[in-house]
C-alpha cells in the first residue's frame, strides 16, 4: 500500500535511512552536567525537591526551571497520514518523528512525538489534556475530519497553551501568503474575487475560513466535495460544510469554475481539466495541492493558460506550498512570547510576514540549497519563500510574537523585536551545526 507512490530506489533508501544507527530520527539529550555526585544531587535528589516546591507554590515557575517552555508535543492518532489515510497510530510514528526533526533543526524546539491509539474523540481529548502539563504547546497532526475540528476546539477550550492542528492552519497560513501575493500580481482585490474550493476536509475548511479573514466575501465562495457543489439542495451536511453552502444554482465543479478567479484544490489528482482553467477569469490563480499528484499536472496547467498563477505541494515545481514554511516558526514565536493560544490575529500576521519575505532579495544560500543558478525574484513563479529560507525563522516568529502581544494573549511579551530576530538568526546556525 505505502510503496505504490515511490520508486524502488527511494523506498529502499528511506528504509535504510531510518534503520541506520541510531534508529529513528530523534533522541533525548541532557542539557545539564551529570559527571559528578554533586551534579546528580542537583539534577535529581535531593536538589530537585527545591524546584518542585517552587513550582508547587507558583506553577508559572515551570517555565523558569524546566524545559516546558521549549517543548512541543506532536500528537496524532494516525487517521489521516500524508496520502496514506488511516494507517493507525503506530505507523504514523515515523511521520511524527520527522515533524519533530523539523521543529528542532529549523526552530530549535524540542519535541516528544505522541501516538495515541484511539479514534474516540472523548478519549483522545482526555489523554492529550491529561499530559498537557509536560508541554509548552500542542501540535495536532494527521487527524481526520470532521473529528479534528472537535478535538482542536475542545483542547483549545481546556488548555492555556498554544494548540494547533497543522494540517488545517499550517496549510491555511501558507496558501494565504501565496494568495496575498497572487492578488498583487494579478491586480485583483480580495473582496472582489470569486473562489472555488475542491475538497471539504480539514485543510480546505481552515483555508477558506482564513481567506474570509483576508477579505474574501462568503457569497463569492463555492466549495465542492466528492458529490459536487455544496449548495442548498444538499442534505445531511456537517456543520463545517454547512458554513459554506452556496446559493448559486450549480452542481458540478465544471460549472463552478466558469468565471472563477481562484481554485484551491485539497482533494485528489486529475480532478481539474485544461478546459476548466480556460473557463476561469483573467490571471487565474490555481493552487493544486493534492499530493503527490496535484489536481492537474503542472505542465498541462501551464500550457492551458499563459496568464496562469500556479502552485502545488511538490518540491519539483515552483511555488511549493509546504507547511514547513510555517509551523516551526509559528510555535517558536508563540512559545517565546508565552502565548496562551494561536489565534486568528497570529495566523494572519504569519501569512503577511511570509508574503512580505517573498518580495525581498533571495540569499545566495537559498539558491545553493535548491541548486538554482539563476536569480530568484518576486513573480508568478515565486509567490512564497522556499522552505529552506533561513529568514523565515526570525521574520515569522517575530510576527507571531508581536501579534500575540497586540491581541492580548502574550504572557511574556518580547521586549526588543530587533534583538529577538538577531538572536533567532544566530541560534538557527547553531542548531543546524549540531546535526
Amino acid at each position: 500500500m505505502t510503496k505504490k507512490n515511490y520508486s524502488e530506489t527511494i523506498f529502499l533508501e528511506a528504509l535504510e535511512y531510518h534503520r541506520s544507527a541510531p534508529i529513528g530520527k530523534i533522541a533525548v539529550t541532557p542539557t545539564k552536567p551529570a559527571a559528578t555526585q554533586h551534579d546528580l544531587s542537583m539534577a535529581y535528589t535531593p536538589g530537585v525537591a527545591a524546584v518542585s516546591a517552587a513550582i508547587y507554590d507558583n506553577p508559572a515557575e515551570a517555565y523558569t526551571y524546566t524545559g516546558k517552555g521549549n517543548l512541543v508535543a506532536v500528537i496524532s492518532n494516525g487517521t489521516a497520514v500524508l496520502g496514506m489515510g488511516n494507517i493507525g497510530a503506530l505507523a504514523s510514528k515515523p511521520v511524527m518523528e520527522g515533524k519533530a526533526l523539523l521543529f528542532k533543526v529549523l526552530a530549535g524546539i524540542d519535541v516528544f512525538d505522541i501516538e495515541v491509539d484511539t479514534e474516540d474523540i472523548d478519549a483522545f481529548v482526555d489523554i492529550v489534556a491529561g499530559i498537557s502539563p509536560t508541554f509548552g504547546g500542542i501540535n495536532l497532526e494527521d487527524i481526520k475530519a470532521p473529528e479534528c475540528f472537535e478535538i482542536e476546539r475542545r483542547l483549545k477550550e481546556r488548555l492555556s497553551i498554544p494548540v494547533m492542528h497543522d494540517d488545517q492552519h499550517g496549510t491555511a497560513i501558507i496558501t494565504s501568503a501565496a494568495l496575498i501575493n497572487a492578488l498583487e500580481i494579478s491586480g485583483k482585490k480580495a473582496e472582489e474575487i470569486k473562489i472555488v474550493v475542491n475538497g471539504a476536509g480539514a485543510a480546505a475548511i481552515a483555508c477558506t475560513r482564513l481567506y474570509k479573514s483576508l477579505g474574501i466575501r462568503p457569497e463569492n465562495i463555492v466549495m465542492c466535495d466528492s458529490r459536487g457543489v455544496i449548495n442548498r439542495k444538499r442534505q445531511g451536511l456537517s456543520p463545517e460544510k454547512s458554513e459554506f453552502v452556496t446559493d448559486r444554482n450549480i452542481d458540478t465543479l465544471e460549472q463552478a469554475m466558469v468565471g472563477a478567479d481562484m481554485f484551491l484544490g485539497v482533494s485528489k489528482a486529475d480532478i481539474l481539466t485544461p478546459a476548466m482553467i480556460r473557463s476561469m477569469a483573467s490571471d487565474p490563480i490555481v493552487f493544486a495541492l493534492a499530493n503527490p499528484d496535484p489536481e492537474i499536472d503542472y505542465l498541462t496547467a501551464k500550457k492551458s493558460r499563459p496568464d496562469l498563477i500556479f502552485a502545488t505541494g511538490r518540491s519539483d515545481y515552483p511555488n511549493q506550498v509546504n507547511n514547513v514554511i510555517g509551523f516551526p516558526y509559528i510555535f517558536r514565536g508563540a512559545l517565546d512570547s508565552g502565548a496562551s493560544q494561536i489565534n486568528e490575529e497570529m495566523k494572519i500576521a504569519a501569512a503577511h510576514a511570509i508574503a512580505k519575505l517573498a518580495k525581498e532579495a533571495v540569499p545566495e544560500s537559498v539558491r545553493k540549497a535548491y541548486g538554482i543558478t539563476e536569480r530568484i525574484s518576486f513573480s508568478r513563479d515565486y509567490l512564497i519563500p522556499k522552505p529552506l529560507d533561513p529568514r523565515l525563522l526570525p521574520k515569522v516568529s517575530s510576527a507571531i510574537a508581536m501579534a500575540a502581544e497586540q491581541s492580548g494573549v502574550a504572557k511574556a511579551p518580547i521586549r526588543d523585536y530587533r534583538l529577538y530576530e538577531s538572536y533567532l538568526a544566530a541560534s538557527q546556525r547553531q542548531w543546524q551545526k549540531g546535526i
